[in-house]
């Protein structure tokens, strides 16, 4: 099968979806799939490309790869659906941005919201193997084509905020331009259980930051809060 991908992204991409690796990536997934447990479900692989056209994506959230329990992954790095208890990296960003976690309304996982305003929620790779298998499909060059996305969004657009947290993520800096305020890099430890242990996240200023730097360039700030507001059908 081949993954659905929204067309402005199709088209920004289709040079890339062409390379050999790539076309081997897709077959190599796919025979995970096929074979073992894999998540996010696969037709969530492409779910932060889908909610976020090219065009409208304002701040690029840049984590590692997916949640490898059942039931978490969706496709939006750090993201849970609604329902789900919140992951541990999940409540660092709350705690971060304030959000209460000891009430009786636990807010929701769910990052679609910041999706729909133009926040990419993009992991360097995009699938995992059931359980304790972190990065176990990072050998099948997800990085090659998470780069390709970095690389289209800065030659592209301007004034996109790439919020980088750990490691791996940081190394997509090389490809973001930052001179005369042609984007802006935010850097930070990926928010683990560990991170929370040793004290405050060194991240927590981002959220600020990023608004102030979309402000400045007369582009709508993020509302971070909205997922602390409940969902209803009303």
């Amino acid at each position: 099968m081949e993954w659905n991908l929204e067309e402005s992204w199709r088209e920004k991409l289709k040079n890339e979806m062409d390379e050999p690796y790539y076309r081997e990536l897709v077959d190599k997934v796919q025979e995970e799939y096929e074979n073992e447990t894999c998540y996010p479900p696969e037709d969530k692989i492409f779910n932060a490309l889908n909610l976020c056209p090219f065009d409208k994506v304002k701040v690029v959230i840049m984590g590692q790869d997916p949640y490898f329990n059942p039931g978490q992954a969706m496709g939006l790095s750090f993201s849970v659906p609604e329902g789900v208890q919140l992951p541990p990296s999940l409540k660092t960003l709350y705690r971060a941005l304030g959000i209460n976690l000891n009430g009786i309304n636990q807010p929701s996982g769910d990052l679609t919201r910041w999706a729909e305003q133009g926040v990419l929620l993009l992991n360097t790779t995009l699938t995992v193997r059931k359980d304790k298998k972190s990065n176990s499909h990072r050998k099948y060059k997800w990085w090659c084509f998470t780069d390709a996305v970095v690389r289209a969004l800065n030659e592209k657009r301007e004034h996109i905020v790439f919020m980088l947290w750990g490691r791996i993520a940081q190394r997509k800096e090389r490809f973001i331009r930052t001179d005369n305020g042609r984007h802006m890099v935010l850097k930070a430890v990926h928010p683990s259980p560990a991170v929370r242990r040793k004290g405050e996240w060194n991240g927590k200023e981002h959220f600020t930051c990023c608004n102030k730097y979309l402000e400045k360039h007369k582009i709508a700030p993020i509302d971070w809060m909205i997922v602390s507001e409940k969902l209803t059908s009303e």
